[in-house]
């Protein structure tokens, strides 16, 4: 199977689990910048989305997903199967706690926090390598002015913030209907030497 960033959402193996849509998944796949040898932990991953394009980047390294909710779990397992992945670790667990005995990571992805945000960046800190990137998808404004507010205050690190809004245009017999996605806030924190 030859890879492209941005494998369409009808392939995954979804559920009633969030999913981290194809449109936001190439910008966030972009801002991470995401090396083959990387290591990348992927925290609430949901249905392993993020996680499999990122194993399928990250080809000779290694994914740790992260999900709480065990049908998620289930279906990141199935999704690696049906990709073919197997350079992903699933784990179930809350975060911060079950980012314990994970090795240092070139990118973190925080796709969820289950309210332990703050938490998550100070153990997300201690794991990322220098150069290193953490990216936080936000789709409430809680979770933003959070990411925004704890970063920002962390001199080690360079931060840039976007909202973005995806409306895909969906044929219906002879007319076009346009189908809005939810926002979402991609906060890109990349740490300093």
């Amino acid at each position: 199977m030859t890879y492209f960033p941005g494998i369409s959402d009808d392939q995954f193996l979804r559920g009633d689990i969030p999913m981290t849509k194809q449109e936001v998944r190439v910008l966030v796949l972009n801002k991470a910048k995401i090396c083959p040898p990387d290591i990348v932990i992927d925290i609430g991953a949901g249905t392993g989305s993020l996680s499999i394009e990122a194993a399928l980047q990250a080809h000779q390294g290694k994914v740790y997903a992260i999900e709480r909710h065990p049908e998620g779990v289930e279906l990141i397992r199935r999704n690696a199967i049906k990709f073919g992945v197997d350079n992903l670790e699933v784990i179930s667990g809350i975060a911060p706690a079950a980012l314990e005995n994970i090795p240092r990571a070139d990118v973190i992805f925080i796709g969820g926090s289950g309210g332990h945000l703050q938490e998550i960046l100070a153990q997300s800190n201690n794991l990322l390598r220098p150069n290193g990137r953490l990216v936080i998808t936000a789709i409430t404004i809680e979770t933003l002015y959070e990411g925004l507010h704890v970063m920002q205050a962390q001199p080690e690190f360079t931060v840039e913030a976007f909202g973005m809004q995806v409306t895909r245009i969906k044929q219906i017999k002879t007319s076009n209907m346009l189908q809005a996605l939810n926002p979402i806030y991609i906060i890109t924190s990349t740490k300093n030497n």
